[in-house]
């Protein structure tokens, strides 16, 4: 069955990559949760998307510039005005250590693509054991060197590639990493690609999902998973098909 991934949270109703926005999404019963991790200037692992603050936050600068106590006395609340000046950037321990108890699936997107945080993986994994959380997580990234060394570091833990443009054969490609699933940009898939990658035992999740012909269209098509901002209109959909 289609699980639904909340993307950055239920970030279409709420600050991204927030607190805020993942509570939203585990109490209206989401499948799963996916957040950005960067790191700052003092290796504290950061839940931001973009590796400047300046879109999402009142600060300005690179998140490796900062340590994560000055990244804190920034405001996340984004386009969110009603929200200024209470909304703090998570860490990812603080996210682990909230869902710890949970059921729902977590998705940590690695964004070590654009600057290559020295660690970054070992950081993540060793987190990922230390609350438990190894049956629950799914690791992605764009960087598919940086998932290689997390099969390296935990085989046990399951990865996903991200991509943008068409790859041939991505079930055949995903095995060197080896990763047990891909996330493709929503316009580089095809029926026959969801077959192939089913045949292969490989999942295929698409991000971003908005439209409700789209959601209708993948969740018909028996896709595993996929990201959307609106994850309470994506469950309400699947919950009447």
């Amino acid at each position: 069955m289609t699980k639904i991934f909340a993307h950055r949270g239920a970030s279409g109703t709420f600050p991204e990559n927030t607190m805020e926005a993942f509570k939203q999404a585990a109490a209206i019963g989401a499948d799963g949760i996916e957040l950005d991790v960067q790191m700052a200037k003092d290796g504290r692992l950061v839940v931001i998307h973009d590796e400047k603050l300046d879109r999402t936050t009142s600060l300005k600068g690179y998140v490796k510039d900062l340590t994560y106590a000055e990244i804190k006395r920034g405001d996340a609340s984004h386009r969110f005005s009603e929200k200024t000046g209470s909304v703090p950037v998570p860490t990812l321990e603080e996210v682990f250590e909230w869902a710890a108890d949970a059921e729902f699936l977590l998705n940590v997107e690695l964004k070590n693509s654009i600057i290559r945080y020295e660690g970054m993986e070992e950081k993540v994994m060793s987190m990922i054991e230390a609350y438990g959380l190894q049956d629950r997580i799914i690791l992605s990234s764009f960087n598919h060197e940086s998932l290689a060394l997390c099969s390296r570091l935990n085989p046990s833990i399951e990865l996903a590639a991200l991509y943008m443009d068409v790859i041939y054969k991505p079930e055949e490609y995903i095995e060197m990493i080896p990763a047990t699933g891909f996330h493709p940009y929503r316009r580089s898939m095809s029926v026959d690609m969801i077959k192939n990658a089913h045949l292969k035992q490989k999942a295929v999740r698409p991000f971003t999902i908005n439209r409700e012909e789209e959601m209708k269209k993948l969740i018909a098509e028996g896709i595993d998973g996929f990201f959307t901002d609106f994850p309470e209109k994506a469950l309400k959909i699947k919950a009447e098909m």
